[in-house]
């Protein structure tokens, strides 16, 4: 079981942004950058080109909802998106507000973002869903 999993369950807690029955988002505790989210399909496949067709354009219908949310919180100017998928044995996508190139570069250092600022990010997203 991977750590997604057990965020999807309940077991690890997370700031979570949206869900619905297949696919959750949470903002990722170690961010590139504020509003930096992760969108995870439920169904815990490896690799994100093994998703089955149905559930992969689903998954970016449902990171598109999340998006326009963080651009309405978080000012930016777009919502860049990341797949990389070496980092956790799950299908997962990041989305990351930035302003250049540069903000979505993974090596440099990480933003430190206080619990109760992840509490309120989390709670305007969802509420622009």
């Amino acid at each position: 079981m991977t750590i997604f999993s057990k965020i999807i369950s309940g077991e690890i807690p997370c700031y979570k942004v949206a869900e619905d029955d297949n696919f959750l988002a949470f903002l990722d505790i170690n961010p590139v950058a504020k509003g930096h989210t992760l969108v995870v399909p439920k169904k815990e496949v490896d690799y994100i080109y093994n998703l089955d067709d149905e559930t992969l354009a689903a998954l970016m219908l449902f990171s598109k909802k999340v998006a326009k949310a963080i651009e309405k919180v978080v000012p930016c100017n777009r919502i860049g998106i990341s797949v990389i998928g070496l980092e956790v044995p799950h299908a997962h996508m990041h989305l990351i507000p930035i302003n250049t190139l540069d903000d979505m570069n993974f090596s440099k250092p990480r933003v430190t973002v206080a619990p109760d600022e992840y509490v309120s990010l989390a709670a305007q997203i969802a509420i622009n869903i």
